[in-house]
């Protein structure tokens, strides 16, 4: 387990805390440990949830076959190969 270095620090109405207190106690941890418990898992659905692309396997499907038969571009054949002559860009 990492050393926990960092603090936060949140107000909430009465009402919240009421509710956070008992939850934390119903599962048996300090409220600060189902604070950081609740807060990570939160943040990692969010982060998941705005990270991830989800398409349908047939959607899927289609792309990857578009990909390995794609049309042939000249243009940007062209534009890669002066790209690669041009060591200015990186």
């Amino acid at each position: 387990m990492a050393t926990r270095t960092q603090r936060i620090e949140a107000r909430v109405a009465p009402r919240d805390r009421a509710r956070i207190d008992k939850a934390a106690a119903l599962e048996g941890q300090s409220v600060s440990a189902f604070m950081v418990t609740a807060a990570a898992e939160k943040a990692a659905q969010v982060i998941a949830a705005r990270t991830t692309t989800v398409v349908p396997g047939e959607y899927f499907d289609r792309l990857l076959a578009a990909i390995d038969h794609a049309d042939r571009a000249p243009r940007l054949a062209r534009a890669a190969k002066r790209a690669r002559e041009d060591r200015r860009i990186a």
